[in-house]
């Protein structure tokens, strides 16, 4: 996937050179990388070893942090409900700033804490070489076809820094998480108390967590191409599990909503333009967008039934067909089925 120059009005307002960073799909995909390269070893030691590295990755990827800072963590003592406090290794506060995380990612983290074996693993707490550290981050990056470089620990904090200004959080906000002494205020035409700035920070996590977790009938991604018609225009985005989407939307909203290769954007699909086939071969059909997934859950109504989907990636589809219908495909809950919708029925949002 090619990466987009960092515009000048992108990078205003973070205090960092403009050498080029992971975008949030590349990011996606490198948190993937993590998580495949720790299911895939059958040796628990193993697998205990590379869990904890996906921890240190996780702390760094969403808290902006140093790899020495999050190294001095006690995971135990400074995570606690959804947030993070990062030492001060300098000075003689034991806490230097409370950083938030998202109610997902937070009880991913107390689920990892609570494992006994890990517990165990942790005796030490994150008493890791920071190279050795390093080396594991390069090879991921390597292993999705980035330039090792870019999968760095400092450049990853570099990556969240540029994400957080793109999704329009406050700049003293990205500031106070990632830690900076004096933050640059001159571009704000308000001030914001340590309790606002929190506030805001949480309610950007959270909304963040939702999008990521491709919401029902929501793909969030980044436009991979745009084909201009002499009314309306072809846009295709790819979201973060890989998954492809087509809409046709007009010139004019082309233009209004900004649209471009490079942009984040959210694609939406009401639950009744879904339709479902069965079976494991691609449908031969004429609709934009195929998906194949598996069915998670079945609300039979006594006219309409919900059908819940989810893909390899976790995205789920909601697909709300006629209860006659839905008898004839005989669906039940494990089964593969194709989830059909066309390209009119894809509505884009703008982040």
């Amino acid at each position: 996937m090619k990466q987009q120059p960092l515009s000048g009005q992108d990078m205003r307002a973070v205090p960092i050179d403009q050498s080029p960073c992971l975008d949030t799909v590349q990011l996606a995909q490198l948190e993937q990388s993590f998580r495949r390269w720790v299911e895939e070893t059958p040796r628990c030691d193993v697998r205990l070893a590379r869990r904890r590295i996906l921890l240190v990755f996780l702390l760094i990827r969403y808290t902006g942090a140093k790899l020495s800072e999050v190294l001095a963590l006690d995971p135990f003592a400074d995570i606690e409900a959804q947030t993070v406090c990062i030492r001060d290794l300098d000075g003689a506060e034991p806490c230097q700033r409370s950083v938030t995380i998202s109610a997902q990612l937070s009880r991913e983290i107390r689920e990892t804490l609570a494992d006994p074996d890990f517990r165990s693993s942790l005796d030490k707490l994150f008493c890791v070489d920071p190279a050795f550290v390093r080396r594991k981050f390069y090879e991921r990056a390597e292993a999705c076809g980035f330039d090792k470089r870019l999968g760095g620990p400092e450049m990853i904090r570099r990556a969240r820094a540029v994400e957080l200004v793109r999704g329009n959080m406050p700049l003293p906000a990205v500031q106070k998480l990632l830690g900076h002494s004096t933050p640059n205020l001159t571009t704000a035409h308000v001030s914001f108390s340590d309790e606002e700035l929190q506030r805001v920070t949480k309610l950007f996590m959270e909304r963040e967590s939702t999008r990521k977790t491709s919401a029902r009938n929501a793909f969030f991604g980044k436009i991979t191409d745009v084909q201009r018609g002499d009314i309306q225009a072809r846009v295709t985005l790819v979201n973060l599990g890989g998954y492809q989407v087509t809409t046709l939307i007009t010139l004019e909203s082309l233009e209004r909503l900004g649209l471009r290769p490079g942009k984040l954007i959210t694609a939406e699909v009401k639950a009744p333009w879904v339709v479902l086939q069965g079976g494991t071969d691609l449908p031969a059909c004429s609709a934009d967008n195929c998906f194949q997934g598996e069915v998670a859950r079945i609300n039979r109504g006594t006219v309409s039934s919900e059908y819940l989907l989810r893909l390899a990636d976790g995205t789920e589809l909601c697909a709300v067909v006629s209860t006659s219908g839905g008898a004839v495909l005989d669906l039940a809950i494990g089964d593969r089925v194709w989830a059909l919708f066309s390209c009119f029925a894809v509505t884009l949002h703008a982040d």
